[in-house]
């Protein structure tokens, strides 16, 4: 599979994709865990089919620590023992914000209210913000058919400022 178009070879794409680079650094530096931070960002992934990032989130989350389990076992992680009540919610979440278009009835008040006993408002508007980015991202990925298998953690790290 090749790449249909290379964002960053655009000077106007090149631009976008640094925006949206520095916006993720601000949720990188939230009070919001990291581990939280590479679960969501893997689950919906996942579920938008994009390989690029799933590939890109696997490898960072490895890269961080995270043990192997946790990340095999996120895309079932209500049949599993391996996450908090904190992440569960954050996945929750992070499933209900990104099926908005699937005839889902949005995000859930039983949801957002396990959400608000785990995390607190720098903590939410970090994991909301995260949802939001992600899925962004996942679009421009998979829209220009960006395959999976090359990332190499900390690759994109010129990008910031």
């Amino acid at each position: 599979m090749e790449a249909r178009f290379d964002l960053m070879a655009n000077q106007l794409g090149a631009k976008i994709a640094k925006r949206i680079y520095n916006v993720a650094l601000a949720i990188v530096q939230s009070p919001l865990p990291q581990s939280t931070q590479d679960l969501v960002m893997l689950r919906a992934s996942q579920i938008n089919g994009c390989g690029f990032c799933i590939d890109y989130h696997t490898k960072d989350a490895a890269a961080a620590g995270e043990d192997a389990t946790r990340i095999n076992l996120v895309a079932a992680w209500r049949e599993s023992t391996v996450y908090t009540e904190a992440e569960r919610a954050a996945l929750a979440l992070t499933e209900e914000g990104t099926r908005l278009a699937d005839a889902h009835p949005g995000v859930s008040d039983e949801t957002w209210t396990q959400v608000r006993e785990h995390y607190d408002d720098d903590q939410i508007a970090a994991l909301v913000s995260l949802i939001a980015m992600i899925n962004a991202n996942n679009r421009l990925n998979v829209i220009m058919r960006n395959p999976g298998g090359s990332y190499q953690p900390g690759m994109f790290a010129s990008m910031a400022n």
